[in-house]
């Protein structure tokens, strides 16, 4: 019995040890800041958070990308209602601007983005998104998307502290955002691990 506590004990503590490691690789992954120097075919925002879309929009004025594509746009809202929402406007055509409407989850992005990627012939995007969210979304739009190239442009906000291990509520959210990209992660390679075989 004594045995058996001590193999449980061990077993979570090399658990919790595994899941701190990812942790803090995760940690340094979403410190990463954004290349704003390369252009894209497309600049793709996914809605949800705060500054992405103004972001997003000062990106696509500044000719960072032909396209520019948001995904998990509410049914009612128009091109206009998210410029006059955001205060900005845009200085060039709106005729690749591609609003997706469907999607009301990171999965569901993915495969609104993948479905605009695909028509218009798409090769290379600029991910704009909150900072904590990037590793996640990224991952779901290459699984749909593998031979995309995907620049990342993080997004802050004064919603959640870039300090996030100094505020209980930023430290939940990156953790349980760590903990829902550690779940896709896994799901898609065990999904390619059984397509090879």
């Amino acid at each position: 019995m004594k045995r058996l506590k001590f193999f449980c004990l061990i077993s979570v503590l090399l658990i919790f040890l595994l899941w701190l490691g990812g942790f803090i690789m995760f940690d340094a992954y979403i410190r990463k800041s954004a290349d704003t120097e390369q252009k894209t075919d497309a600049i793709v925002v996914l809605t949800g958070g705060k500054n992405r879309i103004l972001e997003a929009l000062k990106l696509y004025n500044n000719d960072m990308a032909e396209f520019l594509i948001i995904s998990g746009v509410d049914s009612n809202v128009s091109l206009k209602e998210l410029q006059k929402q955001n205060n900005i406007f845009l200085t060039k055509n709106d005729a690749h601007i591609i609003l997706g409407k469907e999607a009301t989850n990171t999965n569901q992005n993915a495969v609104e983005v993948s479905d605009a990627i695909r028509r218009n012939n798409i090769h290379s995007v600029r991910l704009v998104t909150s900072y904590y969210h990037m590793p996640r979304s990224k991952e779901e739009i290459l699984a749909y998307n593998p031979d995309i190239e995907v620049v990342v442009h993080p997004v802050y906000s004064q919603n959640v502290s870039a300090k996030w291990w100094k505020k209980w509520n930023s430290f939940k959210l990156v953790a349980s955002e760590f903990n829902k990209f550690l779940f896709v992660y896994v799901k898609y390679f065990t999904l390619r691990l059984i397509e090879r075989n």
